[in-house]
C-alpha cells in the first residue's frame, strides 16, 4: 500500500513540474533564447576573421585602450586559463573572446543587455602560447584587445 502512494505522489510532483514548466514557458517567464541556436559556424572556424564572421558578420575591429583583459602571463596548465574581459565603452552589445593559437579560436560570446555591466569572466582552454582576444561591439562597432598568455602545458589534447 505504501509503495502504490508513493508512486502515486511521484507522479503527481512530476506531472505538477512539467505542466507548471509548460505554462511558464508558453507565458514567456523562461526566456526561449536559451533554448535557441548557437553560432555554430563562429565555434567551428578555423581563423580568427571566420569566427568574427560567424558570429558577429564582421571582422573588422579597431585597437582599443578601453579594454581591459585579465589573464595570467603564464598559464601552467592550458587546460584551465581563467580569463576576464572588461571595458569602459559605452553601449556595449556583446563580448567575445578568442584565443588565435587554438585550432578553433571561438572561445566565447556573451550577448549583454543594456543594464549589464560589461565585464565577463570564463575559463578557456589555449593549446599553446598565443593571444588571448576581447572583442567588444558597442555602438555597432566592433573594438579589440590582446594580451599574450605563455602556456607551459596545452589544454587542447597537446
Amino acid at each position: 500500500m505504501l509503495s502504490n502512494t508513493m508512486k502515486r505522489r511521484t507522479f503527481l510532483k512530476g506531472s505538477l513540474v512539467a505542466g507548471g514548466a509548460g505554462v511558464a514557458l508558453s507565458l514567456g517567464l523562461i526566456p526561449t533564447v536559451v533554448i535557441g541556436a548557437w553560432p555554430k559556424s563562429a565555434f567551428k572556424s578555423k581563423d580568427v576573421n571566420g569566427a568574427l564572421n560567424g558570429v558577429l558578420n564582421a571582422s573588422d575591429t579597431v585597437a582599443s585602450d578601453k579594454i581591459k583583459i585579465k589573464a595570467p602571463k603564464i598559464a601552467e596548465n592550458g587546460a584551465v586559463v581563467p580569463v576576464t574581459v572588461s571595458t569602459d565603452l559605452a553601449n556595449v552589445e556583446s563580448i567575445t573572446i578568442l584565443t588565435s593559437g587554438n585550432v578553433n579560436p571561438m572561445a566565447a560570446h556573451f550577448n549583454l543587455s543594456s543594464n549589464t555591466l560589461p565585464t565577463v569572466s570564463t575559463r578557456v582552454k589555449m593549446a599553446k602560447t598565443s593571444d588571448i582576444i576581447g572583442v567588444i561591439k558597442a555602438d555597432g562597432k566592433l573594438f579589440s584587445a590582446k594580451k599574450s598568455v605563455k602556456v607551459t602545458i596545452g589544454g587542447c589534447g597537446g
